[in-house]
């Protein structure tokens, strides 16, 4: 395992970034992430970042998504929302729909359990949980 003096925890200054938030308090939130020089001045070499952020409610309760929204400006950023959360949500929606079918499909291994996902001899002491 790796030791705190192994990792590399340094930032990077020519990848500095100045974050803002917008939302409309209401669907969601943009972030918008500005590129700064290390003095903190904007630095116009590089573009900015719009992220969006929103969330499903599952069985499980709220799931934020995020997602990168393609626009040269905040009023961009702001049209384009709705199109980006979409992809992101339906995307999100995919993914879980996967997981829950690897979970349901998933191979009870010999020694895991037997008929019915009980152990073998039925249900005994002991504590000890197996979930395949």
């Amino acid at each position: 395992m790796a030791s705190a003096a192994d990792l590399d925890i340094s930032m990077d200054a020519a990848s500095l970034y100045r974050e803002e938030i917008y939302t409309d308090r209401k669907v969601g939130t943009i972030r918008t992430l500005v590129p700064v020089t290390p003095s903190g001045a904007t630095d116009g070499s590089r573009p900015v970042v719009y992220a969006g952020e929103a969330q499903i409610m599952t069985q499980m309760g709220p799931l934020p998504i995020s997602f990168e929204i393609e626009a040269k400006s905040l009023s961009e950023a702001v049209a384009g929302y709705a199109a980006a959360a979409k992809v992101a949500v339906e995307r999100t929606v995919k993914e879980l729909q996967e997981l829950r079918r690897q979970a349901a499909s998933s191979i009870v291994l010999p020694g895991q359990g037997g008929a019915g996902g009980f152990p073998p001899g039925g249900l005994g002491g002991g504590g000890k949980i197996q979930v395949p």
